[in-house]
């Protein structure tokens, strides 16, 4: 007898997998080289693009199309209620300035949601010629390569990735606070793209993440892929992985972390 949620959940992969790639496929082929800004957000450079814009309503079209009852939460102001209990969660450019400044790491970042628990997540960069995939309680994939995290390290002996908000004030008290984490850790990255920041965690490409101010656009589907791998992820001790604060690390590297971070209050401006 065929189980319904396992089937639904086969059915949510093949679409987000489809929607991302048409999407990363028109993002590579129809960028301008004049490509600029058309709209700013929070402050001067939290840019949105032409192209944002028409990846966004390229992937609502086709998610409207295949599953016509579901709702939909997108960066760019998608916004649809549905009534199937499924929610699918958009960023059509993970990593806007890098792809405005014709750099790798930016990617599509598509998750599906029942009943407010993340189901299924897909990460598509097109420009590294990956695909990052998890269903949960299925794993997590790079393209058809089992996705798992690099065993917790010495916490001095961690490379850790990071991001930094748009907005000043936010900037001041997140440089301050890798001020004081730099000195005891391996090294910092700052990619761009918190999506893909997450999905190398998962992939032990870095040993653990962080970050204030994500939307859920920005995680929803990495934080499926790099727990499907094996981290943790989280925010504040005892509260989950949010705008507030996303870790996400090892068993072993994530303790720590958490610990260290909310004693630098990198949960609050």
């Amino acid at each position: 007898m065929t189980d319904p949620l396992k089937a639904l959940k086969a059915e949510l992969l093949d679409v987000a997998l489809e929607a991302a790639h048409r999407a990363g496929a028109f993002l590579c082929d129809g960028r301008p080289d004049d490509l600029g800004v058309a709209a700013t957000k929070t402050s001067a450079v939290d840019v949105v693009t032409e192209m944002d814009i028409a990846s966004e309503k390229l992937i609502t079209d086709f998610l409207a199309e295949r599953r016509p009852d579901d709702g939909v939460l997108g960066e760019e102001g998608a916004s649809l209620a549905g009534s199937s209990g499924v929610q699918w969660v958009v960023d059509p450019i993970d990593g806007t300035v890098n792809y405005l400044y014709g750099r790798p790491d930016w990617c599509v970042s598509i998750a599906a949601r029942k009943d407010g628990e993340t189901l299924v997540g897909v990460v598509h960069a097109p420009v590294r010629r990956e695909t990052y995939r998890a269903v949960l309680g299925e794993g997590a994939f790079a393209g058809d390569r089992p996705a798992r995290v690099r065993p917790a390290p010495p916490f001095g002996q961690a490379l850790i990735g990071t991001g930094f908000g748009y907005l000043t004030e936010r900037r001041v008290r997140q440089a301050e606070v890798t001020r004081h984490l730099v000195p005891k850790v391996r090294d910092i990255r700052r990619g761009g793209s918190a999506a893909i920041d997450l999905c190398d965690v998962a992939l032990g490409r870095l040993d653990a993440y962080y970050e204030r101010g994500l939307n859920p656009w920005d995680f929803a589907a990495g934080d499926l892929v790099a727990r499907e791998a094996g981290a943790l992820t989280g925010g504040r001790p005892g509260e989950p992985l949010s705008g507030e604060l996303a870790i996400a690390a090892p068993p072993g590297l994530f303790e720590p972390l958490q610990g260290l971070l909310e004693d630098l209050g990198a949960w609050h401006d």
